[in-house]
Parts: C-alpha cells; structure tokens; sequence
C-alpha cells in the first residue's frame, strides 16, 4: 500500500487517541489559525492543530496537548488550509526531473500529485516510468502513479519508443505508488467498444484502481455517456463551460485545466460561476507548467489565484485543490482535509486576497518557508540508458526538407492552423506557389513547412505538413518535446535553417531550439529522455527565457510558442495533426492527404 503519510493509520491511531485526549503531549501544535474548513466551506477562528505522528490528532483547542517537547507554531492569525493537490500533471512537462519539480512546487503549497509520465513512457518505455517513480520517492511531494495508458497515444498514427498493452497495465497496478490509470485518450477506442482499449481499462477498474480520463471532442450525448460508463472518473479536456457542466452532471469529475500554454480556466470556470451547481465534482489542475510558470507565478496557488479573479468563491477554489480531487481519487480518508486522523499536509496562507503561501507542512514536518524549502534534497543521478534517446534513421540535410509536388503553378494544400493558448487547431485549406515542382513555405501567408522524423528505432520515417499562426518572418524551430510521441519536431521558413535546427538537437540528445541564417539562436539541451534536464527550476527558466527571446527575434509574439508547437504530432485533439507517418484527421481518425484535390 502506498505509504501517505511517514506513519500508516493502523500504527498511530492510539496514540493519536492519546495526544487528543491529552495523555500524551503532541510533537507540533498550530495556535492562533484561520482554518479554512473544506468539509463545511467555511472558515473558522482561532483554531488550533495538534499533530502527532505526521498526522492530525485534534482540530480545536490543543492546550491540553501542549508538552515540554512540543513544537509551537503561532499562525498569527494566517489562515491553514489542506495542502494543495494536483489531480493531473506531467512532470516531464516542466522539462525538470521529479526531484527538481518537488524542489520549485513545495514552497508554493504543493504537497501532492497525480502525475501521468506518458511522455517519458512513450520514449523509454515502462522502464522510465520506473526511473521517474524511483526520483520522486527521493523527496517529501506524494508523488501518486498514474499508469500511463496510450503509448502510443492513438495505435496507428504514429511510431513512439515504446508501446502499453493490457497485460504490463495489470503488471503496473500491482504497484504501490501506482493509483490508477493515466489519461485514456484513447475514447474513440472506448466509445466504439474496441477491446485492446477496454482490456487496458479493464485491468485499472480489476485493480480497484482510478481511471483518469481525456475527453477532448465538444460532445455531450452518448459519446460522453459511453466514456463515462466504461469506467473513466475524470476528465481535464473541457475547453467549454457546457463541456465541464455536462461531465459534472454525469457524475464526471471535471478537472479545469489552467497551465502554462492551456488557459481554459477562464471559461470553464463559468459552469460553476454561472450555474447554481455544487462544485463537488470540479477539480483544478495544471496539465503541463512551464519552468517560467512556476518561478514567476507559482503552481496550484497560481490557479487558486487565477480561480478567484473570475469569480470562483476563495473556500471553493481551495475544495477544488484539496478535498475534491482526494475525493476524486477515493483517497479522502488519509488527504485532502485538516481532520482527525488525516496526514497533517497543511498550508499557510497569508490572507485570502493575496493567497500567498508563506509555510507548508508534509506529513507535519515544515518543509518550506517563504518561498524557500526548508530540507535538503539530493541531486538527480540518471542512467546512461536514460540519456541516449536519439535515434533517427536518416542523415538529415537541406534537400531532406523538400516537398515535391506534380502540380503546375499553385497547389492547394491542408494546413494545421493553431490556435494560441488552446489545445486545439483548424484545419485550413491554402494555395502555395509551385517553384521548379517544389511547395515551399508562404512568409507573406504565415504559413511553414513541418516535419516529424521518428527518432526511436531509425526507421528513416518521416511525415511533411504545413502549420499557420506562428507568425514566423525566418528561420526555424525545432524540437523533441513533440506530443505524445516525442519524435523529432521541425517547423521553419527555409531548408537550411531546418536542417540546422534538426542536427543541433540530434547531437545535443534533444532538447528545443531555434535557428536562423546558419545561426543557432537559443537551444535548451533536454538530454534526459529528450525532455528533461537535471537543472534547477530557476535555471531552466533563464534557458527557456533565453529561448523565448529568440522566438520573439524571428518574429513569434505568441504565448508560449513551443508548448503550443509541441501538440503539432499530438494525434488525440482535434482536427488535423502530423506524426512521422504522415498528416491525420481527427475527426475521423484517418489519414489525410496533404494536396487537396
């Protein structure tokens, strides 16, 4: 069983009995604190907290439990609250490792995870979701194993590193770290009864474990009530107020998604501002942070933050990152809640309007202060396996990036519009200028030449689109942190810069970067897996801010641009997308040519 607290219940619970009743003195109490009730949605005065054993004894008056050892923490009036939960993250995400994520979320309230490593997955296989587990076990963070579930992401559409079956998900739940399933983006395998996809479900629901889910079509009726019925508790795809109402009443739980690139909260939130709905069912989460993110803003304080500037009630947003998503998790009894017998995760918040952490206890140790972590954790050591990821089966030059085409004078072509901040893009119908039987990049039509190499098993494949929105005037991007596959991205204005852009992280063992006239403008090296570094949070953001700069030299003022260019192969999400074997449609989940006829 994994272990949420330093002292399981069963061994503690009479000496909690002992400590409430006063026959034992507690190891720390809390005086003089606000709390921020989740069970009653209200906050109480002048309440204190006796702990013992990493857990709660009494919510109340502790004198009584109050000894020659005890430690006394005067909350000065500041209001505690239940530590902070995220029901659905990618550590990966972050481009740290899971010991340098803990490190830049713990100060800000942070105390527990559900975190998805498909992204590792899919290029390492099982082997570096057990690596991943292994890192996190080296800090305080409860970091909760979500299994991952489509590697690939949707069978067929693309080449990955590794692939899932029924029969290593069964192996996995057998885990203690791990709770359940990760996000199921596979629901056209799920709503029409496909049973590779049911058998993997199957073996979560066997386990007693959570599936967690990924619903991501603007549909209400009996596609989501198949997705549903099959098993899967929770979804973080709603991008519409209707979307997370529906799933709410369908007894869903709806994670509202505010990250780094996906900014949905701000609609989303309306199905519970402009509805007289209980909010039980909703949950906020982070999805995928940027390292800039958490340095600047934070992480599920940021949300809390972002939460109550557009209406959602303060006592509410809290439920939303504490009680609700431990409920989601059927995990209630041990977190999510300052009671008796729970572990004594606890936040201190300075007031409700600025919602600034200024202490946080794990397992009733205080292990951040200000902003600062108060313990010492180690550095990450990685396996020469785990730093050899690249792979592919081609010598990549300028002609590579040619697209030939039989047409005379135009060619009408699809193209991936993006759409900044949001998960989704548009397919776009263009006409490109024919130059000596070749399609090349349209500046003056914001439109740019992509490519997807496979970079696993050098298989030599490759897939060639079009994207628009980038609003690029020269140069090139490229990237192996590429949705969900993760194979070598490469989006730009010329071949030259391309080529350049492709090799520079193909000696570097992946990472991001940018290119322009011969010149590599920014590069951040990811050589773990190809989408992490063992830096510190404060110095990947000084690359990455470095990266952005370079992003805003060839022309991009979008938000985030990189975040948003790596759902580009992300074959799941509406409506068209490229992966290394070619463009894919979405919405009927097929091929699609790349001229239009």
């Amino acid at each position: 069983m994994f272990k949420f607290c330093k002292t399981q219940l069963w061994e503690c619970s009479r000496t909690l009995s002992d400590v409430a009743m006063g026959r034992k003195p507690a190891e720390t109490v809390i005086r003089n604190a606000r709390l921020v009730n989740v069970c009653t949605h209200e906050i109480l005065d002048n309440i204190d907290v006796a702990i013992s054993c990493g857990r709660i004894a009494l919510v109340g008056d502790v004198a009584h439990c109050i000894g020659e050892s005890t430690k006394v923490i005067d909350a000065e009036g500041q209001l505690i609250a239940p530590g902070f939960l995220d029901g659905h993250i990618h550590i990966e995400s972050s481009m740290m490792t899971p010991i340098e994520y803990a490190k830049a979320v713990i100060p800000h309230g942070t105390v527990g995870i559900y975190y998805d490593p498909h992204e590792v997955c899919n290029v390492l296989g099982l082997k570096g979701v057990d690596l991943m587990a292994e890192e996190a076990e080296k800090t305080p963070l409860k970091a909760m194993l979500t299994t991952p579930s489509c590697v690939p992401a949707v069978p067929g559409f693309e080449d990955s590193g590794a692939e899932i079956t029924a029969a290593d998900i069964a192996s996995e739940m057998k885990h203690d770290y791990t709770v359940g399933l990760g996000e199921m983006m596979n629901f056209p395998g799920i709503t029409a009864s496909a049973e590779p996809t049911h058998n993997i479900t199957g073996e979560t629901l066997k386990a007693g474990k959570i599936i967690t889910g990924h619903y991501s079509i603007p549909e209400t009726g009996r596609g989501l009530n198949a997705y549903i019925a099959s098993g899967v508790r929770c979804c973080h795809e709603s991008t519409r107020a209707e979307d997370a109402l529906a799933k709410m009443r369908l007894g869903m739980y709806a994670m509202l998604r505010e990250g780094s690139a996906w900014h949905d909260l701000q609609e989303v939130s309306k199905a519970i501002t402009e509805h007289k709905v209980d909010s039980r069912f909703a949950t906020m989460i982070s999805d995928d942070t940027h390292p800039h993110t958490l340095v600047a803003n934070g992480h599920l304080d940021h949300i809390v933050r972002r939460a109550v500037s557009f209406g959602i009630d303060f006592v509410t947003a809290i439920q939303m990152v504490t009680l609700n998503c431990a409920q989601c998790f059927q995990m209630d009894h041990e977190l999510g809640s300052i009671t008796p017998g729970k572990c004594a995760d606890i936040v201190f918040i300075d007031n409700e309007k600025d919602i600034r952490v200024t202490r946080v206890l794990i397992d009733g140790d205080v292990v951040a202060e200000n902003g600062k972590l108060t313990i010492d954790l180690p550095k990450s050591e990685l396996p020469a396996w785990a730093l050899d990821t690249m792979h592919v089966g081609e010598t990549i030059t300028p002609e590579t990036f040619k697209v030939h085409t039989d047409k005379v004078g135009t060619a009408t072509v699809r193209a991936i519009e993006i759409i900044p901040v949001h998960v989704g893009d548009y397919e776009r119908h263009v006409e490109l200028k024919v130059e000596n039987g070749e399609l090349k990049s349209d500046v003056e039509q914001d439109v740019l030449k992509t490519f997807v190499f496979e970079r696993h098993n050098k298989t030599g494949k490759h897939g060639v689109g079009f994207v628009k929105g980038f609003h690029v005037k020269c140069g090139a991007m490229a990237s192996t942190v590429a949705h969900d596959a993760h194979n070598l991205l490469v989006v730009g204005t010329n071949d030259e810069d391309m080529a350049l852009a492709a090799n520079t992280l193909i000696q570097c063992g992946g990472g991001e970067c940018i290119v322009q006239n011969g010149k590599v403008l920014g590069c951040v090296p990811l050589p773990f897996a190809g989408l992490m570094n063992t830096k510190s949070a404060e110095e990947m953001d000084e690359l990455v801010e470095n990266l952005g700069k370079a992003w805003e030299t060839i022309g991009c003022d979008i938000q985030s641009p990189f975040m948003t260019m790596a759902l580009i192969p992300l074959a799941c999400l509406p409506e068209l997308r490229l992966t290394d074997r070619g463009l894919v449609d979405c919405t009927t989940f097929s091929f699609a040519d790349l001229e239009v006829e």
